[in-house]
């Protein structure tokens, strides 16, 4: 990754390294999700673990969650549905609108990827003085925190 950066901008270095060590983070992340059967892409992976989090979320707002155009996440939502993971069901607020929930077998898929990432974390974590584990903790709690207000703040722009 590029270290150089604008003089003038005293977080540049932390960014940076922030950034290659959220890399291991992720890296971690998704060695987790190797072992998921069926095989499923990381968008799939997203839209299931964002369904388990918001029952009955509709397509429109799920596509906005992942990042992707409405018509490619209903059609991403088609092949789950066909998997058996997902579900669509009619939207709580009106007819029209159609939510999405996991199937048990969804839910199945799910608990049984967040016990393997769980796992993971903890092997790692397990690694780390413990000092540094809560110091990690609160870190990521802060950026966590953060980000949520960024991205506020930029869906009201």
């Amino acid at each position: 990754m590029d270290r150089a950066g604008p003089p003038e901008d005293p977080l540049h270095d932390q960014a940076v390294q922030v950034a290659e060590a959220a890399e291991t983070v992720v890296a971690a992340w998704q060695q987790a999700s190797h072992g998921t059967s069926p095989r499923l892409s990381a968008l799939q992976l997203e839209a299931l673990l964002i369904t388990r989090r918001e029952p009955g979320i509709n397509l429109t707002r799920l596509a906005r969650e992942v990042g992707a155009t409405p018509p490619a996440v209903s059609r991403l939502c088609d092949r789950l549905e066909a998997a058996g993971l997902l579900r669509r069901e009619p939207g709580r607020s009106s007819r029209r609108e159609i939510g999405l929930a996991l199937t048990a077998a969804g839910n199945e898929l799910m608990e049984a990827l967040l016990a393997r990432r769980h796992a993971r974390f903890r092997d790692v974590l397990s690694r780390m003085p413990s000092a540094e584990r809560a110091d990690l903790l609160n870190g990521l709690l802060a950026f966590s925190t953060a980000a949520q207000l960024a991205e506020a703040d930029q869906a009201r722009e």
